[in-house]
């Protein structure tokens, strides 16, 4: 049993019900000397979008065979199929709805199997509503105590895995064309545009008719004025300095986004 192996936790259950610490009491009976670390409970109820970056953004920031269990499901208790996926950094558990198809962009899989033993579950006829307490969290104990991923379930081909349809950026001559992906606390609305794209560029964005400069820091406008920039996380993103970009654009997940280079302004 290893002792010291990390599960982190990422839901949209939110802090004001139990369900987060129910879990987290089904993996301690399994092993209590798991690291338990909350990404966040706090991903908008069934918004399985921002639950993949999120996750995704995540990912890199822990140590090798952490296991990463996520559980924002809209289709709990439906056909949907319940997984676990080997990778070369770690291991994720929860439902195969696109959650971790971020990660997939990224990463390769090693091997994913689907969560049919229910020797690892809580128990054998689990709840409808509740996977993340009866299937999830105990599997992801399991996996983190040293049981192997082929004991888990049957083996799956990982280009069954489901994937969100995000799209990725699409190069132009004058520019690149991409999509929100993500919207955060402060609204900020991330764009799937990478960092590399305009890298030693000058540029801005175009966004509803609306000419968006490309800035370095949140300050290099005034206060309430709207910017864009590489965020921390490596992607452009759109923001207002000291408000609200998601409120004062009205602009929504996967709206689309233009960055264009400055020499054809």
């Amino acid at each position: 049993m290893n002792k010291s192996r990390i599960i982190t936790l990422l839901s949209d259950f939110g802090n004001n019900d139990v369900y987060v610490g129910v879990m987290k009491g089904v993996i301690s009976q399994i092993n209590p000397n798991l690291n338990l670390i909350d990404l966040t409970h706090q991903i908008t109820p069934q918004n399985v979008t921002a639950g993949r970056f999120c996750l995704m953004n995540a990912y890199p920031y822990f140590s090798d065979g952490t296991v990463h269990l996520a559980v924002v499901d809209p289709g709990v208790g439906s056909k949907r199929r319940a997984i676990a996926v080997q990778l070369a950094q770690g291991y994720l558990v929860g439902p195969d709805n696109g959650i971790f198809s971020g990660i997939f962009s990224q990463h390769p899989i090693i091997a994913a199997v689907e969560l049919n033993n229910y020797k690892y579950w809580r128990k054998s006829q689990p709840s409808s509503t509740f996977h993340g307490r009866d299937i999830f969290a105990s599997v992801a104990a399991h996996l983190a105590s040293g049981v192997s991923l082929q004991e888990l379930g049957n083996q799956i081909n990982p280009e069954t895995l489901i994937r969100l349809n995000i799209g990725e950026c699409q190069r132009k001559t004058n520019g690149v064309e991409g999509c929100i992906q993500y919207i955060d606390h402060f609204g900020n609305l991330v764009t799937n545009i990478p960092a590399s794209c305009v890298e030693s560029k000058p540029w801005y964005v175009k966004v509803n008719n609306l000419t968006i400069p490309g800035c370095t820091t949140y300050s290099d406008v005034k206060m309430g004025e709207v910017l864009a920039l590489v965020g921390s996380h490596g992607w452009v993103e759109i923001a207002v300095n000291s408000g609200n970009a998601q409120k004062q654009l009205q602009m929504r997940y996967l709206d689309n986004v233009q960055v264009l280079f400055l020499q054809s302004y």
